[in-house]
């Protein structure tokens, strides 16, 4: 077993910083280092939280984490951050959001850019998730930015899916479209002290009734104040009972299994596409009356990929 590895695995801050930067920057040791991972990641509770900009996601996962840590669990958290127009790295704005649990010790967080490479970002963050999961994290929560399909692909890889929408936006008809509909698994009506309240969560109420009437988990829909705290203690009750379902029922192992596959097929698509881009036949040249359809299949034949 790698060094890198078993330090991981004994929970060492800095070793786990040393591990996600590897799978980042596509080292050589990254794949093997995952490997030996593996068996180890099994335990940990994920939790996807995602919903539209400005719904007061980064301070409900601050405030869910301080009562996480209450329970004596310890959390890693995976802040998909957008991208800076300047530097082309996370604006970290979660961090500054994350002050209170930032220096705790049985607090991980790791902020990665939207910049993903060929959608890669989803596999990366997935990774990172797995890294942490080894080094003793109880709960793992992945953090979006948004709702697009990078963020639903992150969401992905939880066990538990919250969906946070705020009274204003008009979300249910967002939610509709986006698919966040299907994928969650409870719902968080966040900043619920603002006018209209309780005529979004009667419509919300509405929709879900509709929508969602034949499946054997209905999301509950809860009202929270991250700001002030209120309704926190009620969602980490309502996550830990969606797991307890998911066990009792089995769908926690169907979750997983599906989660494999799903990951196999992105390492297998990644690994083709650095495949094709380090070979000779990336450098091509298409002349103005040439078809791209036409050069791809030529190029296609040559790699084989259809025997």
């Amino acid at each position: 077993m790698h060094r890198l590895t078993q330090k991981i695995l004994e929970g060492h801050k800095l070793s786990v910083a040393k591990g996600i930067t590897a799978i980042e920057n596509d080292s050589e040791n990254a794949s093997e280092l995952l490997e030996e991972l593996f068996p180890f990641t099994q335990k940990a509770i994920r939790i996807g939280i995602t919903g539209p900009p400005g719904a007061g996601k980064s301070t409900l996962t601050n405030k869910l984490t301080q009562n996480f840590r209450k329970l004596g669990k310890t959390v890693g958290i995976i802040a998909i951050d957008p991208t800076s127009q300047f530097s082309g790295g996370a604006i970290l704005g979660d961090r500054i959001r994350m002050t209170e649990i930032f220096n705790d010790d049985g607090v991980f967080i790791r902020s990665m850019a939207t910049r993903g490479n060929l959608g890669g970002l989803s596999l990366k963050a997935k990774e990172t998730g797995d890294v942490l999961a080894a080094s003793g994290k109880d709960i793992v929560i992945f953090e979006t930015v948004g709702v697009g399909q990078t963020e639903l692909e992150i969401v992905q890889a939880s066990d538990t899916v919250v969906v946070v929408l705020v009274p204003e936006s008009g979300d249910s008809i967002q939610a509709m479209k986006s698919g966040l509909m299907e994928i969650a698994d409870i719902f968080v009506l966040n900043k619920s002290d603002r006018e209209g309240a309780n005529k979004f969560l009667i419509n919300l109420q509405s929709v879900l009734e509709i929508r969602l009437h034949d499946k054997k988990w209905f999301p509950p829909i809860l009202k929270t104040v991250a700001s002030q705290n209120e309704g926190i203690e009620q969602l980490t009750q309502e996550i830990l009972k969606h797991q307890k379902f998911l066990e009792k029922t089995n769908l926690l192992t169907q979750k997983q299994t599906e989660r494999y596959k799903r990951k196999t097929n992105q390492i297998i698509e990644n690994e083709l596409i650095k495949f094709y881009r380090n070979s000779k036949l990336a450098n091509f040249e298409l002349k103005s009356s040439e078809s791209p359809y036409q050069k791809a299949k030529e190029i296609i034949e040559k790699l084989n990929l259809n025997d």
